[in-house]
């Protein structure tokens, strides 16, 4: 069973200093591979990592293999997806639904998707300390998990609300974490970690109009406010925190619940944040422009 925990508000002292910080995003959990990739073969390495919703599966995989070759194997793992891997949606599903009004989808495709690949079973089995965030779905307060069973930990931080049941850990039921903290910033600065590298998910800034879908639709809206989420947490940072923020996917097209264009985003963030990393933004304390409310249409 995961132990959950609110956040501390008093950093401790052995605490590691720098976080990799991944934001949630559904598919488009694909662009931060990409992103990944160039980090890693730039040198960087990560003391802690603190994830959000998908940013919680591909944070879990890399504390677990922070290696090129782990996220090579990642990559592999995220062109091999479709959207039935993650969001099984049958008649016999949608009855249930009508009949019940409390969630669309099960978990199990979640489940079996994070089990299948992870490549530890405890949080604390990490290579790399490792901090989940979900979401306390009667108060509404931010849990982190970092203790106990990594599966169950982060199919409850991508529990999307409706679409898919809360997740029972202890006495709480857990939801996704991006309601509460899209990117957990300040979590991991409450975790000691004193340099930031964030890997958001960005929107489609590009689109003419929204997803078809209600899934689609929700999952869009909720990639405008993980954008804004973000904006916010690090404006409101202490001066002494350095972060540093890989851009986003600008133009970009598509939705967050298709997952046809997986290949093609991991290669296009890994190809723009080589171009970001060569252009000096380790050195640079701001936030991309690309993350600025914009659109193309």
């Amino acid at each position: 069973m995961a132990e959950a925990s609110k956040p501390s508000p008093y950093p401790r002292a052995d605490k590691p200093k720098t976080a990799f910080v991944f934001a949630g995003g559904g598919s488009f959990g694909a662009i931060q591979v990409g992103m990944l990739r160039a980090l890693v073969a730039h040198g960087l390495k990560a003391d802690m990592v603190v994830g959000s919703s998908v940013g919680a599966m591909n944070g879990a995989y890399y504390a677990g293999a922070p290696t090129d070759d782990g996220i090579e194997q990642l990559a592999a793992i995220w062109r091999g997806l479709r959207r039935r891997d993650v969001f099984p949606i049958t008649t016999r599903g949608l009855f249930g639904f009508i009949r019940r009004r409390d969630f669309l989808l099960g978990s199990h495709g979640l489940y079996r998707l994070v089990h299948s690949h992870l490549p530890f079973r405890n949080l604390e089995d990490a290579k790399i300390k490792l901090h989940i965030v979900a979401t306390d779905l009667l108060s509404g307060d931010a849990v982190v998990l970092s203790e106990g069973d990594a599966v169950q930990a982060i199919v409850a931080s991508t529990a999307i609300p409706a679409a898919f049941a809360p997740v029972k850990v202890g006495r709480l039921y857990l939801a996704d974490g991006a309601i509460t903290s899209c990117t957990p910033v300040k979590v991991a600065v409450m975790q000691g970690a004193t340099r930031l590298i964030v890997l958001p998910t960005g929107y489609a800034c590009a689109r003419a109009s929204p997803p078809q879908g209600a899934v689609a639709n929700a999952l869009h809206a909720l990639t405008l406010l993980i954008s804004r989420q973000i904006r916010s947490e690090l404006e409101s940072l202490d001066a002494a925190i350095d972060f540093h923020v890989a851009p986003p996917l600008c133009p970009l097209m598509g939705s967050p619940y298709d997952f046809s264009q997986t290949a093609e985003l991991i290669e296009r963030a890994a190809a723009r944040t080589g171009e970001w990393l060569a252009d000096g933004g380790l050195e640079r304390r701001e936030i991309p422009h690309e993350m600025n409310p914009h659109k193309h249409s």
